[in-house]
């Protein structure tokens, strides 16, 4: 899972059946959760990124259906968590670097070299740049670091802090909230008994950026 930097949300990657993934976005604060979409397909979530504001999920994805059409098999896209339409998409037709990190939130770095958005999925309203993974210069700057576990459970899948700071795990399809001193761990949800329901986002999640009330800055950059 992913936590924003500036808002009580996140998104949760659930895996399974072993050729699904499914969305979920999470509100740390109030702990409930919403399912948005089921993907045939994978996604990698150590090179997706959420927004600071919790609203844009920026995500890395193959689904090798599609290698002979114009979204290649793999590509970063950027969308309204915990949605999977494409308000911006990068066709990249390799596994090899791919997602990245947002910088604010409507900007992103996105690893890969420079490459056109598909004519479908614009990225109106995003402001994208690109640097090689491979390069010294985005190794040494750190520009789009992986996410990864923290590690602080011995024995779990994954494990993390929230923004309250709350020692958070996953064991077992359970998302878990760690003992402390004056509290028993507490089990947050249980993914277990969720089956593959795909469905089509809302409205509300393909009107383009550049239509919302309070749009930021449009256009794009390379470097």
């Amino acid at each position: 899972m992913i936590f924003a930097r500036e808002a009580h949300e996140a998104v949760i990657f659930r895996r399974g059946p072993s050729a699904w993934f499914h969305v979920i976005r999470w509100n740390t604060k109030t702990d409930q959760f919403y399912p948005g979409a089921w993907l045939k397909g994978r996604i990698y979530p150590e090179k997706c990124d959420l927004s600071p504001d919790g609203e844009l999920l920026l995500s890395f994805i193959h689904q090798g259906r599609n290698l002979r059409t114009g979204y290649t098999d793999a590509w970063s896209a950027i969308s309204r968590t915990p949605w999977l339409h494409a308000l911006g998409l990068w066709p990249q037709g390799t596994t090899y670097g791919g997602g990245g990190r947002f910088t604010d939130n409507r900007s992103a770095v996105l690893r890969f070299y420079p490459v056109a958005a598909h004519p479908d999925h614009l990225g109106a309203g995003l402001d994208i740049s690109f640097i090689a993974s491979d390069t010294s210069f985005a190794r040494e700057n750190d520009l789009a670091p992986l996410h990864c576990s923290t590690s602080e459970i011995a024995g779990v899948e994954w494990t993390g802090r929230d923004q309250r700071g709350r020692l958070i795990y996953t064991a077992h399809g359970k998302l878990i909230c760690a003992a402390t001193k004056t509290r028993d761990e507490i089990c947050l949800a249980d993914f277990n008994n969720l089956v593959p329901d795909p469905q089509p986002p809302p409205f509300s999640a393909t009107v383009p950026l550049s239509a919302n009330q309070h749009p930021r800055r449009a256009g794009s950059r390379q470097r």
